[in-house]
């Protein structure tokens, strides 16, 4: 029987919420951003098992997250690499042999509903690679690189990309072998389907779903935790 896995990208330094300060770990609603986040994959029945992938040395502090937050399924931890799609692939070679399934999950997004995890992966199953995302509200400029505006881009089309992004295993490891072959660094697991043309199904989920990057998030971001079952 095949393995669906979540993989919990914890790893990144969060430098824009200021020196010396480690977002995943700030307190916010009664508990580490990152036990959020933790903890939307472990109360997710479709999931199976974790893989966090972290900063080196700091293995003790996620195993006790674990321990005070009681949390069961089966988890790993892995140390990242130099840029984000190194520490996925260190991720992903640390999956069970027999994980068909990955959903890859942003460290600091403390707020994903079950079902938007759920209609990933049932959306990654029908075609091989599928993302969270939502449609752009605000209208969108390109700019010329000087603060100038360029062109406008047609909102209709346009669409804010988030996590989960769920694949099957197979499907993401080779194109992130394509990324390495190319010399390319991407900052987006399905940017690298692009160098093995598959296709990646958006899949529209209006709960929010924001990333702790600014201490401005915070608020907001306590607000939704404290609505949250």
């Amino acid at each position: 029987m095949s393995t669906t896995s979540a993989l919990i990208v914890a790893a990144g330094r969060g430098t824009r919420m200021g020196p010396g300060v480690d977002k995943l770990f700030l307190e916010v609603a009664g508990a580490p951003v990152i036990a959020h986040a933790w903890r939307r994959m472990e109360t997710c029945a479709a999931i199976d098992e974790l893989v966090l992938v972290v900063r080196p040395g700091w293995e003790s502090s996620f195993q006790r997250i674990a321990v005070e937050q009681g949390f069961r399924k089966p988890f790993r931890l892995t140390v990242g690499g130099a840029e984000r799609q190194d520490s996925v692939a260190n991720g992903l070679r640390a999956l069970s042999p027999d994980c068909e399934w990955v959903a890859i999950h942003d460290g600091a997004r403390p707020c994903t509903a079950a079902s938007a995890i759920e209609r990933c992966l049932e959306a990654a199953r029908r075609v091989g690679a599928a993302v969270a995302a939502q449609r752009a509200t605000d209208t969108i400029k390109e700019s010329d690189g000087q603060k100038q505006i360029a062109r406008h881009l047609d909102r209709t089309r346009l669409w804010s990309v988030q996590t989960p992004q769920c694949f099957r295993v197979e499907v993401i490891r080779r194109a992130l072998e394509a990324v390495v072959k190319a010399g390319r660094q991407v900052t987006d697991d399905t940017a690298a389907c692009e160098l093995i043309g598959q296709a990646v199904e958006l899949v529209e989920c209006p709960e929010p779903n924001p990333k702790v990057t600014t201490p401005a998030d915070l608020p907001w971001v306590e607000l939704l935790l404290t609505r949250l079952p």
